[in-house]
């Protein structure tokens, strides 16, 4: 548990300073740091939308009860800053786990995620339908 902490201690200063993780290992083939990006990107296309949602919830729900809409907009939110910090530490880790000849990291992330998401969805269709 503490090499966890310690390591991610570590990746949270690589974000601010990626120049740093040149100094791992040798430089992985350029197209895989690309793709690495490219995936970085998508994830924060993902946090933005699950902010959005939580917004839309908030603005365009206004018949649901005040707690089940602002707690369903604030899980959403929640999830969109989650997203967001895990697309810039799992870029890092990826990044240095390609450089090391490693295997890339795996995370339960996207599925913790993809059960948030779906469990705040029937949540949002069945008051919907109940309030409607």
């Amino acid at each position: 548990m503490v090499v966890r902490v310690i390591e991610f201690v570590r990746n949270v200063r690589l974000w601010f300073a990626p120049q740093e993780i040149r100094q791992e290992g040798g430089t992985p083939d350029y197209r895989f740091s690309l793709a690495n990006e490219r995936t970085f990107l998508a994830w924060l296309r993902t946090a933005l939308a699950l902010i959005g949602g939580g917004f839309a919830v908030d603005q365009f729900l206004p018949d649901l009860r005040w707690g089940w809409r602002v707690g369903l907009a604030l899980a959403l939110l929640a999830a969109g800053v989650l997203c967001s910090l895990r697309a810039v530490n799992h870029w890092v880790r990826c990044e240095r786990a390609m450089r090391r000849g490693e295997d890339l990291p795996v995370s339960r992330f996207p599925a913790v995620l993809s059960l948030v998401v779906a469990i705040v969805a029937v949540v949002i269709v069945v008051l919907v339908g109940w309030v409607g």
